[in-house]
């Protein structure tokens, strides 16, 4: 006797890329490096330097913390050749405080290529645009998709949520990125700049980390999240890792004038080149400092700082010394000239917290 066919999931239907794009027409964020959905249909191009400095900027940061940064970028180094002009050190400066600075030396060594290799021009497509440095194929597709409607699926972290949502992905999306770039890119439509800022914007207002406005959402239809009555189950949450704590100590030296005694990290590794002030490694367990020269240090409590990887507790001293007693290596930071130097956020807490107040945001 015959055995019955095995039953088959249903298919999803496609993303209606129709529906989506008319619901970006009305409701297009604005945001300062995007051209509009009704400009875009007058012929304007967008400029592929705006996009590309804003995607780096957003990898692993929020639209609300890019806007200001972007704005001092595009008004000191408006195009490609400006920035590739600029000292690396004028870079890290202005992105200090934005996190993740090996994307500020990628972004000055793109910008130096582009200018003096292309003639100021990026590629225009994503093959050739990741040849370039610190852009990876998820920043490629969205410079190609956004600036020349290359058709290409563009997946951020807002799009996972999307798909995942769309088809109730039933494993972690880490666990099924082909399938959802393939459920993408099986929608991309001729218009696919738009389709992919589009399904960024979903992601962003109705179909929100915590909340599903799925009464609302183009996509509700086909949406088997939607369906289920539980969107917000989706996507299926990873098992976290346990995250390492290291420990080390942090030295404040300031003068009776309130200059700083900074120096610059190294060339390599976490926060390279960056501004910092002396300390100690950063280790697996709680050790007692070493201080750079003996004297009166004064301890001023704790500073916690979640790294992608690791959390760091610091230990802060102070001391307060003459020019001759903070050695070689650095210089002195006149007092309310830190908020010109290439502080990232861990050492800005660390002076705030050793009682350093006169940090200022560059003009």
């Amino acid at each position: 006797m015959p055995q019955p066919a095995a039953r088959q999931k249903p298919t999803t239907a496609p993303l209606d890329a129709m529906a989506l794009l008319a619901w970006y027409d009305r409701h297009a964020r604005t945001l300062p490096w995007r051209t509009s959905p009704a400009d875009r249909a007058r012929g304007v191009r967008p400029d592929p330097y705006r996009v590309w400095l804003s995607e780096i900027m957003l990898q692993q940061t929020t639209v609300a913390t890019v806007g200001d940064y972007f704005h001092r970028f595009t008004t000191r180094w408006p195009d490609v050749n400006a920035l590739a002009n600029a000292p690396l050190d004028d870079v890290l400066v202005e992105w200090a405080g934005l996190g993740y600075y090996a994307r500020a030396r990628n972004l000055h060594a793109c910008a130096v290529k582009v200018s003096i290799e292309l003639d100021g021009v990026f590629p225009a497509n994503s093959a050739e645009l990741q040849t370039l440095p610190g852009i990876g194929p998820y920043t490629a597709a969205a410079i190609a998709a956004i600036c020349h409607d290359e058709n290409i699926a563009v997946v951020d972290g807002n799009v996972d949520r999307v798909i995942a949502r769309y088809i109730a992905l039933d494993v972690p999306v880490r666990e099924a990125k082909p399938q959802v770039r393939a459920e993408v890119q099986r929608a991309v439509p001729e218009r696919a700049g738009d389709f992919a800022q589009a399904m960024m914007d979903l992601g962003a207002t109705l179909c929100a980390p915590r909340a599903a406005s799925c009464m609302l959402c183009p996509l509700q239809s086909g949406c088997q999240g939607a369906a289920s009555g539980r969107p917000t189950d989706f996507p299926v949450k990873p098992v976290k890792a346990e995250r390492p704590t290291r420990f080390g100590h942090a030295f404040i030296l300031t003068r009776p004038d309130g200059a700083v005694w900074l120096r610059q990290r190294g060339e390599k590794g976490l926060l390279a080149k960056m501004t910092e002030v002396p300390g100690t490694d950063w280790v697996g367990a709680r050790h007692d400092p070493v201080f750079p020269f003996a004297g009166n240090w004064q301890n001023k409590g704790e500073v916690i700082h979640v790294f992608t990887h690791f959390r760091l507790e610091l230990d802060i001293w102070h001391l307060q010394v003459s020019d001759e007693d903070a050695g070689s290596g650095g210089w002195w930071s006149a007092p309310g000239n830190l908020g010109n130097e290439a502080l990232p956020s861990l050492f800005r807490k660390v002076l705030a917290m050793g009682g350093v107040d006169e940090l200022i945001e560059p003009e």
